[in-house]
């Protein structure tokens, strides 16, 4: 249940229809109000008539509800997941509400992870499209068959439009809310007749966003609007190295500064609570905390990239083997090497990580932008000696997250539990992130290190391609490397890279997993391919070179047997204008016209990218044309919006981003030493969408791998310098 229709139970009524009773669970209405909630994701709707399964249900007020098992963090998936329901019931857009469903992987789990609710991988639409096309078609059908039986009519001549059902013959008509009761009566379809793609009238066309007006009127409730009589507000003092402990602390500073309440020890650290989120902070940074440091790590990034360079002088785990690569690159064939380095990078959400618990003896109470139901219920029940069932959890919108609320080991939910857990719950507690605990806190993106070789016969023919990669596994040690994690192989460390699509016969890809790294790592949004888009994509525009071939030509001839990644690159560098010299720059600008393309979460994009780089060598990106094949596109604006968001969020990383460490500290901070671009930076973006009939497929992370490696390769058309380790430098241009 989420904070936005908690109310009283005698308001509701549990509809008793042929398929047996629906039940739901509503708390009361005094908690509601306890909160100081918001509205978010829908108001509060009359008496509920009709609730024919999970997804759906209509009020009396004519209002349809579509409950979303996954969390709005700005990628659009209330809009998204309601307009399926709402084409398959016919539906009218204004009278569609959006409601995030409770914690229950009984009936809201991500149907690609198994009994497992959540939110990540780009999942939202695509395992909820046959579903929620069902749900919306069986409650259509429940009202049909109802106004048949009123109307003594044959339901086939009942139809449905705009929220109104109609016979035409006998002019009789209803809205949705006058048969609702009467719906609720009639038995749940075990099959029932899905709309042929050309009816779609929702589908594939603009609809407005559901959450856009909650979010700009102020209504929209995010975990830092939720207020409980009695909260504390927590902020916590964590070590400066990881794996460090506290060994004592001295809380008398803290204390006397007035509003702070407590200090407690947690797990993790120490954490003050206070009245507000700034006295709990001049309480933490009043603290005085001596650490355990010896078990810390104190590596700094160049001994961690050192580690990595000498790993890569040996064979790994093989990930991929087609062929006799041994013998490709046997002399007299011609061998082209390169290797590369990525750094840390952190999520950085516009929303710092933030968390509200209320925790009583057999029960738990969590506000969140919640990414990862189940995994919390669990870590958060064995902490404080629940079952998961125990565990109630309110899914709240997310200021952003691109991985980070999705974490394998709950972190800062089991901390925000621990803090209540040692107060003995006798208040509520919202836990505070400040941004510099934010970018400090770990879990980034893995650093890795690649080296890729190509080998070419003498008719410069691509015969052979060895790929190896060094950097942390994401899954080694959580619940999903049971899954996941097979013969040493972690898949979403080569996801990218082992399945190439390009017509090489003859590949290795090989990975080395160190296990002695202590930097918490997380999926950032498009994991893997955030690193391996860019080396293969770099790497086979400089064998291009090497071969004096034009870079879309000699991809297009490798991807005969991948005609959706084909297709994208005809689109992108068509509209791109790919054939017509870039005009020039000012004097001493050098202009450059780049291009990747790349698959990921089952979706394919092509990117060009059009580049200025000024005889400083500081680079502007001028322009990026996307084309993106991603099935059919339920929101075609939600779609640009994303591969749009996903330009910026990528630029940000190929500019700027880096996290660095300095004997195992982390160096930035906050925006000023880890930047995201600026609105001058942006470049112009196209987005193009491929017609499709293909079911829908991801679309939150697929735009971002091909940025970073269209740039590169646009810098290396103007000035001849290959980029080999990100972020992009001046001082790797000029060099």
């Amino acid at each position: 249940m989420t904070t936005t229709r908690i109310e009283n139970v005698s308001r509701r009524r549990f509809v008793q229809g042929a398929a047996g009773l629906t039940v739901a669970v509503y708390l009361p209405s005094t908690w509601a109000a306890d909160a100081g909630l918001g509205k978010a994701g829908g108001e509060v709707v009359g008496e509920v008539h009709f609730e024919p399964n999970a997804f759906v249900r209509i009020g009396s007020d004519n209002t349809v509800t579509v409950i979303s098992k996954h969390v709005e963090m700005g990628q659009g998936s209330y809009t998204g997941l309601a307009t399926i329901v709402a084409e398959e019931l016919d539906a009218g857009w204004s009278q569609v509400r959006v409601e995030g469903a409770p914690a229950d992987a009984g009936r809201y789990n991500n149907l690609f992870w198994g009994p497992t609710q959540g939110t990540g991988g780009s999942t939202a639409i695509a395992n909820s499209w046959e579903q929620l096309r069902k749900a919306g078609a069986s409650a259509r059908a429940m009202l049909v068959a109802a106004a048949a039986k009123q109307w003594k009519v044959p339901a086939d001549e009942v139809s449905v439009s705009e929220g109104i059902v109609m016979h035409e013959r006998s002019k009789h008509k209803a809205s949705f809310g006058q048969l609702a009761k009467a719906a609720a009566r009639e038995t749940v379809p075990s099959e029932v007749r899905l709309k042929d793609p050309t009816d779609f009238k929702l589908i594939g066309k603009v609809a407005p966003r559901r959450d856009s007006a909650d979010k700009i009127n102020g209504k929209a409730t995010f975990t830092q609007d939720v207020h409980l009589p009695g909260m504390l507000t927590a902020v916590v003092a964590h070590p400066p190295r990881f794996g460090a402990t506290v060994k004592s602390f001295d809380a008398a500073k803290a204390k006397a500064i007035k509003g702070v309440v407590d200090v407690v020890q947690i797990p993790n650290g120490v954490a003050v609570l206070a009245k507000d989120t700034w006295t709990a902070k001049k309480g933490r940074d009043a603290l005085e905390v001596v650490w355990d440091e010896s078990s810390a790590f104190k590596l700094g990034s160049d001994a961690i990239f050192a580690k990595y360079h000498e790993l890569a002088k040996s064979p790994g785990a093989t990930a991929r083997k087609d062929g006799n690569p041994d013998a490709a690159f046997a002399p007299p064939a011609r061998v082209l090497r390169a290797a590369y380095d990525f750094p840390y990078l952190a999520h950085a959400a516009m929303e710092p990580l933030n968390c509200v618990v209320r925790f009583g003896k057999d029960h738990c109470e969590i506000w969140n932008g919640e990414q990862f139901q189940t995994i919390d219920q669990m870590k958060v029940a064995a902490l404080l000696g629940l079952k998961p069932e125990q565990v109630t959890i309110h899914m709240l919108y997310a200021g952003g997250s691109f991985g980070r609320r999705a974490n394998k080991d709950s972190d800062y939910v089991v901390e925000a539990a621990s803090i209540a857990k040692a107060i003995g719950g006798r208040a509520p507690v919202k836990l505070v992130w400040l941004r510099e605990d934010d970018t400090k806190g770990g879990y980034y993106r893995p650093a890795f290190h690649h080296v890729l070789e190509a080998a070419l016969d003498a008719q410069g023919r691509l015969t052979g391609w060895r790929h190896r990669l060094v950097g942390q596994s994401i899954l080694t040690g959580s619940a999903f490397e049971s899954m996941m994690v097979k013969d040493g192989i972690d898949v979403v460390s080569v996801e990218g890279a082992a399945n190439l699509p390009y017509a090489i016969a003859n590949v290795e890809v090989d990975l080395h997993t160190p296990k002695d790294i202590g930097v918490p790592v997380l999926w950032w949004r498009s994991v893997g391919s955030t690193h391996t888009a860019y080396s293969t994509e770099t790497f086979l525009d400089e064998v291009a070179a090497a071969v004096g071939q034009d870079p879309v030509a000699y991809r297009l001839a490798l991807l005969d047997k991948h005609p959706r990644h084909a297709g994208v690159l005809k689109l992108a560098t068509e509209k791109a204008g790919w054939s017509v010299p870039l005009a020039a720059g000012a004097s001493g600008d050098k202009r450059g016209r780049g291009v990747a393309v790349h698959e990921s979460f089952n979706t394919f994009v092509a990117q060009v990218a059009e580049v200025t780089v000024k005889s400083d060598g500081s680079v502007k990106v001028d322009r990026i044309v996307c084309a993106v094949d991603c099935g059919i596109a339920v929101n075609p604006d939600n779609v640009r919006s994303q591969v749009e968001g996903s330009v910026g969020f990528g630029l940000s990383a190929a500019l700027h981003g880096a996290i660095t460490l300095k004997d195992g500290v982390v160096e930035q901070s906050n925006f000023h030493e880890y930047a995201p671009i600026r609105i001058n930076e942006m470049p112009k973006v196209e987005v193009h969408i491929v017609p499709s009939t293909e079911k829908p497929t991801g679309i939150g992370e697929p735009g971002v791998p091909p940025v970073a490696p269209a740039v590169a390769n646009a810098i290396a058309a103007a000035t001849g310098k290959r980029v080999r380790n990100l972020p992009i430098s001046a001082e790797q241009i000029k060099g």
